[in-house]
């Protein structure tokens, strides 16, 4: 190997970080010492780097890293190739510098903020290039090593743009491509798919090998039926160079270098052109969707007659289109012919086709929420309590309000009672003579028995100011209204409850797995809430993003004390909640700071 030759080395490593500062100054030394180009992401839970220079340089910080215990086992995979000849794409891939930062995550795992993930420790068994080799040449069978041969799934875990160009293709193997945009939109789609994968031998890939690390744990960590979870080590890199051939892989395998993308000896071209549909699988012109930004594959004829104006197929599904259609000039279109001297495009109209979505420009859309309100209320009287907040959260979300399923009588407590119950001053102390509008609850009590007239009823027994907490029986009833309400008024962002309403919340916050298709939602809200005595509320079992308000004092929520408030926070997953304690009563504050929280916590969702 001559002393200039130039190399690219990827390698990351999942283990506890005692000391970020001290690693982060090893890094900056290290690597400004060797002059190597490139990311370097640091977090308490391990490192990722994808770093180039010269092959003897990365050789020598391959030697200084695995002086440190911490890297013990890791996979370095190191490879020559090309100087970066593409401005450009090198500085796209982060090529022309060094940039070395601490994040929270190595990869970004989910697009729900505060959503705990699953250990990293509970990941999917690692089988090397050969064995992964052998049991998609068996097709799901290999003797003694723990696999046995029922059903067997091959799971992509990387994006569409890389799965365009290339992925594994094995006769008789079903292969599950989830069509993503980016990373952090898998564990949504396992959670959507996750009949596809119970009770299967799932075999998981990636370019690398670190996706499929907190994939593989996430896919395990839903129990019963998800154990057989198996990945590539090293990932399809690896791969390549046991078989260079290709083997079961067919096209290249996409890099977040500047090599763009490798291949194997086998010459065929997987992608096509998104405008043509031509065999095309260079991504080094970087065309990108004009919504989402992704990338897409455009060939070179195309990108000659179009103005570069794109629009992706996962947009496209979606609805998306743009403003005009670039003009096209028939005659070059006519002219556009490949190697073998066919035509590539005929007309414009495959082009037509693919932009004639119009996409109307406007505002942002805003979050929605499904607001529940507390005991004794209706949508309306709710909906007045919150117009402060609904008008301060206007720029971010529309508050939608509906009443709960359960119509309660009017009652009213005369001011005394004879000892045999009836009321020697009911004549004195009549109920209110002004028309009420009716009030609903989401739970009721066991003997609750539903009204729907308008006359005044004298209560049976004094007032249990705080009995509704321990209400569950209506709770069936109430989610399948709920359900109704996600199916004709949604889809909904995110619920927020007030009072019995976030008892409600949570409820439906602690079943959100077993709900998934009927009751979507990314994130709660609970205002004065408590934990209803059902068993589903276990201590710090909840993974649902939420955001818990209420008054800080005992005695100034004379409805719900702030211990049940605190009580119902803590079944939520450390690091899955935030909590706003305010010094007011049964209400939600709107006034700074408390409102810039709530807006704050909102905004991860936008």
């Amino acid at each position: 190997m001559s002393q200039d030759e130039y190399g690219v080395l990827l390698y990351y490593r999942y283990t506890s970080i005692p000391d970020l500062d001290n690693l982060l100054s090893f890094y900056e030394s290290n690597c400004s010492s060797l002059g190597l180009l490139g990311r370097v992401r640091l977090s308490p839970n391990g490192v990722n780097v994808t770093v180039g220079g010269q092959f003897v340089s990365l050789e020598k910080h391959i030697d200084a890293v695995k002086s440190n215990s911490l890297f013990e086992g890791t996979d370095f995979k190191l490879a020559s190739c090309h100087y970066p000849l593409d401005d450009k794409v090198a500085r796209e891939c982060g090529f022309t510098s060094l940039s070395i930062r601490i994040v929270e995550e190595l990869v970004t795992f989910s697009s729900y903020p505060l959503l705990k993930h699953p250990e990293v420790s509970n990941a999917g068994r690692h089988l090397s290039a050969a064995e992964f080799h052998s049991v998609l040449r068996s097709a799901g069978q290999i003797g003694g090593d723990g696999i046995d041969d029922k059903q067997l799934v091959l799971l992509d875990a990387r994006n569409l743009y890389e799965t365009r160009i290339g992925k594994f293709h094995v006769p008789h193997v079903e292969t599950l491509d989830p069509g993503i945009r980016q990373y952090s939109d898998l564990p949504s789609w396992i959670d959507d798919n996750a009949e596809q994968l119970k009770g299967k031998n799932v075999l998981m890939y990636c370019t690398g090998g670190i996706r499929c690390e907190m994939a593989s744990a996430y896919i395990r960590s839903k129990g019963a039926g998800f154990e057989n979870v198996f990945q590539l080590f090293g990932g399809i890199q690896r791969y390549l160079e046991q078989y260079p051939d290709g083997g079961f892989f067919k096209g290249k395998n996409f890099v977040f270098d500047h090599r763009i993308s490798v291949g194997s000896s086998d010459p065929n071209i997987m992608g096509t052109c998104l405008l043509c549909g031509t065999s095309f699988d260079d991504y080094s012109s970087r065309c990108r969707c004009i919504h989402c930004r992704m990338l897409v594959l455009v060939c070179d004829s195309c990108q000659q007659i179009n103005d570069g104006v794109y629009v992706c197929e996962l947009c496209q599904k979606h609805g998306k289109g743009i403003e005009s259609i670039p003009s096209i000039k028939n005659s070059k279109s006519e002219a556009a012919l490949d190697q073998n001297g066919q035509k590539k495009l005929s007309s414009d109209s495959k082009l037509s086709s693919q932009l004639s979505s119009k996409h109307a420009s406007g505002p942002p859309r805003k979050l929605r929420i499904l607001c529940l309100h507390g005991f004794r209320q209706n949508s309306s009287s709710f909906k007045g309590r919150t117009a402060s907040l609904a008008k301060k959260l206007k720029s971010l979300a529309e508050l939608v309000f509906v009443d709960a399923p359960h119509e309660l009588p009017f009652v009213y407590q005369p001011s005394s009672t004879e000892p045999d119950g009836s009321s020697s001053l009911a004549s004195q102390n009549p109920p209110p003579s002004e028309n009420c509008r009716r009030k609903y609850a989401w739970l009721v009590a066991p003997d609750f028995i539903e009204k729907n007239d308008t006359d005044w009823k004298i209560a049976n027994h004094p007032f249990d100011p705080l009995q509704y907490q321990g209400q569950t029986d209506g709770f069936d009833l109430s989610l399948s209204y709920l359900k109704r309400v996600f199916s004709e008024e949604g889809p909904f962002d995110g619920i927020l409850g007030f009072s019995q309403g976030a008892a409600m919340a949570a409820s439906v916050c602690a079943r959100q797995q077993r709900l998934k298709g009927e009751i979507d939602f990314r994130f709660a809200i609970l205002c004065s809430g408590f934990p209803l005595p059902i068993p589903e509320l276990d201590q710090g079992t909840i993974n649902c993003p939420s955001l818990h308000i209420f008054g800080s004092e005992p005695g100034k929520d004379r409805q719900i004390t702030s211990q049940a408030s605190r009580n119902l926070a803590s079944l939520f997953e450390d690091g899955c909640s935030v909590v706003i304690e305010h010094e007011s009563g049964h209400i939600i504050p709107t006034r700074s700071p408390y409102i810039d929280n709530i807006k704050n916590f909102l905004q991860r969702f936008l």
